[in-house]
């Protein structure tokens, strides 16, 4: 059996409850502690391990001079760690329009907008973005960015021109060309319609429309729909080589009592008819009660409603909280008549309460009282955890639950949890999850590294007890070693100050169910001389 199957199978269901193979628990990492490893090796995420390889240090110099993110693997961590800058990563071009009467290019110089979106070349999961307006100099622009892989778009500021996107890798320093050809306006692909409700009725909100291909791509930019309801839509010249193209239209304010819908057309045929909203109704008040599995109501949680309305398009409500009551009002559109629309109430930190979600029936009354929304309760997760030495109890360690997946038949939390209080004198800590797979956060207090753990909460799952709680096998913390170091510049700003006040990250790449992971060891800052020093695991 090769090693990424074999972690597929280690990490399926992993708890902390499940990690020393002597539980019987088929899905082990075999290790719960440092003292479970062989020789130096560290009890990491992902196994034993060795604390000073599969190291990716990220440096953010100064990002309002222009200097941004930097990565660097180490091959073998040292103690005295200097890390040693390069000169601003760019990525640089020429932004030109071509047509078919005239093929040669000629540069554009009014204002652009440049978005990109993506993530570090090495560290999986750190995300990258960077936006910022422009106008070419003769159609040459060049724009300073972190390193990464991305996918950028560039945006002209003159609304009948479509968006034009590519893909590009940045390494530090280097500097990366990426041109863009925008097409004449004489070429472009008109597309004029109308959107109306039945009966001529007002559109009721202010909409914009935008063209998408069959992977809901922007083909063009979101224009304004008149009042008239009319609009009209440029594409590039590449769209007649498509089928169909999707029309999108959507209201501009979230607080707007009007659905989105999607209409499918041909992209070289002149819109048949108007594009009709269909009949969604009047708006209606929705109210209803949130309450938890002991009856009581569950205060200042998040509710709002999302579906399917009349006339096929789909509405999401504005947000409102529950009073000390548990009572809500919400002003919602019906939902259509062959469908219901799903009720989301989120409760806040804290609560026992969890998330749920109810599917409703809004029919078209002035008011609606709905049933009441009983949530289930989080599961209780507890834990202990003992000093490196493992005779002590580690007191005062913060404990943070970090989502990275769903888990069958419930949807992904939407956000981290921290423990309502650090760890007592006997190194215990509770949290109240709802069902996920998380990363468990341990910060010590004293001068040791943090820890992680993927736990994964799920209700009948490995470590449930009878009473629905889940109870991990105690956990040692490692011991720690200070790594100090100087953060420098080379290339043209070697003659610059060492990097003062710079954001430094240590990270170890790792394997979790078979994917490429980051696990994020330590962070600091450099000093006003550029220097650094804090504390990773070791033996």
């Amino acid at each position: 059996m090769n090693r990424p199957t074999l972690l597929r199978m280690m990490l399926v269901t992993l708890t902390m409850a499940g990690c020393a193979a002597d539980d019987g628990d088929p899905f082990s990492l075999g290790c719960r502690s440092d003292s479970d490893c062989e020789g130096d090796a560290v009890c990491f995420i992902d196994g034993c391990g060795d604390p000073g390889r599969n190291i990716i240090v990220e440096v953010v110099p100064n990002p309002k001079g222009g200097l941004y993110a930097q990565d660097f693997p180490v091959n073998e961590l040292r103690s005295q760690q200097n890390i040693e800058l390069f000169d601003s990563a760019t990525v640089q071009g020429q932004v030109s329009v071509t047509s078919t009467m005239d093929p040669v290019p000629s540069g554009y110089s009014a204002p652009v907008t440049l978005r990109m979106t993506g993530e570090s070349l090495l560290i999986p999961g750190v995300v990258r973005r960077y936006e910022s307006t422009l106008t070419p100099t003769n159609g040459i622009y060049t724009l300073p960015v972190g390193s990464g892989r991305y996918n950028v778009t560039l945006t002209a500021a003159n609304p009948e021109l479509p968006p034009v996107s590519s893909t590009r890798d940045v390494q530090p320093g280097r500097a990366v060309t990426l041109d863009f050809v925008l097409p004449a306006l004489a070429d472009l692909v008109r597309l004029s319609g109308k959107v109306e409700r039945p009966n001529k009725q007002p559109l009721g909100a202010q909409m914009e429309a935008q063209a998408l291909d069959g992977e809901l791509r922007p083909l063009s930019q979101r224009v304004l729909v008149a009042e008239s309801g009319e609009f009209t839509l440029s594409l590039p010249p590449s769209a007649l080589l498509l089928s169909t193209v999707v029309v999108q239209v959507t209201p501009t304010s979230a607080e707007a009592l009007v659905p989105q819908k999607q209409f499918t057309v041909n992209p070289r045929q002149a819109l048949q008819g108007s594009l009709s909203l269909g009949d969604y109704g009047a708006p209606v008040t929705y109210r209803g009660r949130v309450l938890g599995l002991d009856g009581k109501p569950v205060p200042q949680a998040t509710v709002y409603l999302q579906g399917k309305v009349g006339g096929g398009g789909q509405f999401r409500s504005r947000k409102v909280l529950t009073d000390v009551n548990g009572f809500f009002e919400l002003v919602t559109l019906p939902s259509a008549a062959d469908s219901t629309m799903t009720l989301h109430a989120l409760p806040p930190p804290g609560s026992p309460a969890g998330f749920t979600l109810k599917s409703v029936s809004v029919p078209r009354d002035t008011t609606t009282q709905g049933p009441d929304v009983v949530c289930g309760d989080r599961m209780k997760v507890r834990g202990t955890l003992r000093m490196p030495s493992g005779s002590l109890w580690a007191a005062g360690v913060t404990v943070v639950a970090e989502p990275i997946d769903a888990v069958d038949g419930w949807p992904e939390p939407s956000s981290s949890v921290e423990a309502a209080r650090p760890t007592d004198d006997m190194g215990r800590f509770e949290l109240a999850l709802d069902p996920g797979q998380y990363r468990f956060d341990f910060i010590p207090t004293e001068d040791l590294p943090r820890v992680s753990r993927i736990v994964t909460v799920r209700p009948g799952g490995d470590g449930v007890l009878a009473d629905g709680s889940m109870e991990l096998a105690p956990f040692t913390l490692s011991n720690g070693r200070r790594i100090t170091g100087l953060v420098s510049f080379v290339g043209e700003k070697r003659n610059l100050p060492a990097a003062p006040y710079a954001s430094i990250r240590f990270f170890r790449v790792v394997n979790v169910e078979g994917k490429p992971s980051a696990l994020l060891l330590t962070q600091t800052l450099t000093d006003q001389n550029g220097t650094y020093s804090t504390t990773v695991p070791t033996r």
